[in-house]
């Protein structure tokens, strides 16, 4: 810890966060210590199988019930003051909670989307999760409160996807202007994230003087590539992460801990 607050001291961070920040907001991680390994379905799979596609409604029906209802926690709220002191440029999250947003942060690049709007494929127009869900609870009476007595044990995924089992008699619903197919805007394994958005995220990189990464362990390109950047360009990276991730041979300091309580001390320190 004196390590990085002595690397960022006097510095304008951005900060890199991904699912190991909202993991004490109740929201599991992909790759943590801890975490079940987790197979989540692929863009590949969800736009060329109608079956595929039904699954993963019924468990985001019930897994966006959860998400809806967590909270920002300490390391959240510990960005948005360093953000209000100006010692924060920003943020670029690979999470889809929209928990940086609720705790007050103001310049967040979503890199892989959020989890309350969804997107046709077909004429692009995009609604909000929570009128999708008054849709699908309507085309499926019951279903909710089907699984309601084992809601407690279901196992939610940082997508909101749920880990449950019976859904071959759920139906989808679709988009309600063309008949075409609808799918939450959130960037899914195997598809790309919208160019503009990697040349925001890029540019929010180049306007700090170090880069703070934050509860990610690294292991896709789709954020290693912005930790590359930082030190190519010769800025300091510190990474806090509980255990190794693949950008740790470019970190100037590693903090292997919980992100809750190291940004919670570095807003204290810095």
């Amino acid at each position: 810890m004196d390590d990085a607050v002595r690397v960022l001291a006097g510095l304008r961070i951005t900060a890199l966060t991904g699912a190991g920040v909202s993991t004490d907001s109740g929201i599991p991680d992909y790759r943590g210590p801890d975490s079940p390994p987790r197979n989540p379905m692929t863009y590949q799979q969800f736009v060329q199988d109608e079956a595929f596609r039904r699954h993963y409604w019924a468990r985001n029906h019930v897994g966006w019930q959860h998400m809806h209802r967590t909270h920002p926690n300490a390391g959240h709220r510990a960005l948005v003051r360093l953000e209000e002191r100006g010692l924060l440029a920003g943020i670029v999250t690979q999470n889809v909670d929209l928990l940086h947003e609720d705790a007050g942060s103001r310049n967040v690049i979503d890199l892989h989307g959020r989890y309350d709007r969804v997107v046709c494929l077909q004429c692009r127009r995009v609604v909000s999760r929570e009128h999708l869900a008054e849709r699908l609870t309507a085309l499926n009476p019951g279903f909710l409160e089907s699984v309601a007595n084992d809601v407690a044990d279901i196992e939610i995924a940082p997508d909101a996807d749920a880990v449950i089992e019976a859904t071959s008699h759920f139906r989808p619903a679709p988009c309600e202007f063309c008949g075409g197919v609808l799918k939450p805007e959130i960037v899914y394994f195997g598809e790309n994230v919208p160019r503009a958005r990697v040349e925001a995220a890029f540019a929010l990189v180049d306007d700090g003087d170090a880069l703070l990464v934050a509860g990610s362990s690294l292991t896709v390109m789709s954020g290693l590539r912005f930790v590359r950047h930082a030190a190519r360009a010769g800025k300091p990276v510190v990474i806090v992460n509980r255990g190794i991730t693949r950008g740790d041979v470019h970190a100037t300091v590693k903090v292997d801990a919980g992100t809750s309580e190291v940004l919670a001390q570095l807003a204290d320190l810095l």
